[in-house]
This record gives structure tokens, sequence and C-alpha cells, in this order.
């Protein structure tokens, strides 16, 4: 049986659906970052992501666009829904050849597989990373 095309795709948007995203394939990554810029962007001890080229993301909806100074000294664009503020992916439309994307905005949030981690040394004590149940 052939799989739709379709299938493959990630869909997700904001929380009062004005901004809506469809990513093509398979993310590049999908990892979990605890730099102090994400930490406070998303206002918990870490931020999930999943990384996409530019070129597989389609964007409806207006953004508006917070420029800041990444960890690693270089810009970081954070893109929310212009209207309820909810953050939903990063990068720069038109400019920047890659994408993250948020996977808390996802339609199903259960496609996100992290594989990685990066700034580990700056996890706060309190986010407790807990084992995977087995059977899961």
């Amino acid at each position: 049986m052939e799989r739709d095309e379709r299938q493959r795709d990630y869909t997700g948007g904001c929380l009062c659906g004005t901004l809506r995203y469809e990513a093509s394939g398979e993310p590049a990554y999908a990892a979990y970052c605890y730099c102090g810029d994400c930490r406070k962007a998303s206002g918990s001890g870490f931020i999930p992501f999943m990384r996409f080229p530019a070129s597989a993301l389609r964007i409806k909806g207006e953004t508006r666009k917070i420029a800041t100074r990444s960890a690693r000294g270089g810009g970081a664009v954070r893109s929310t829904c212009a209207v309820c503020g909810s953050l939903v992916f990063g990068g720069e439309c038109g400019k920047d050849d890659w994408h993250t994307i948020y996977p808390g905005s996802l339609d199903d949030p259960s496609r996100f597989h992290p594989t990685t981690a990066i700034f580990t040394r700056n996890r706060p004590a309190w986010v407790v990373i807990t084992p995977k149940p087995e059977g899961l």
C-alpha cells in the first residue's frame, strides 16, 4: 500500500488559530534546547524544537518577529502569532534557509520525537528528565 505524501506533513499553529503552518517531510532533527534565551522565550526550563528546511515550510497568517542575540552570539528570530502572541516557529521567512517549529504548536504533538538536547549545562536543576516508560 502506498503512503499518501500528505500523511508526512506536520501541521500546527497558534492558540487562536490565526497563524497556521504545514511542514513537508521529516525534520532534519528534533531536540530540546536549554540555553538561556530559549528558556526566556518559552517561559520554561527548555524549548523543544524540530528543524526543517525553509523550503519545506508553508506559513499562513500574520506573524510578529522577535529578534534577539542567540546563545552562540549571532542573531535569533522567533515568530509569534500577531494576534494571540503564541510562540510558533523560529527563523525569518524569506531570509533563513532553515526554520524551527515548536512542537507544542503541532496539531498532533505526539509526532515530536526528540533525539538530542543542546546546552544541557544550562538545564535548571528543577527540570527533571524522566526515563521513558517501558512499552512506549
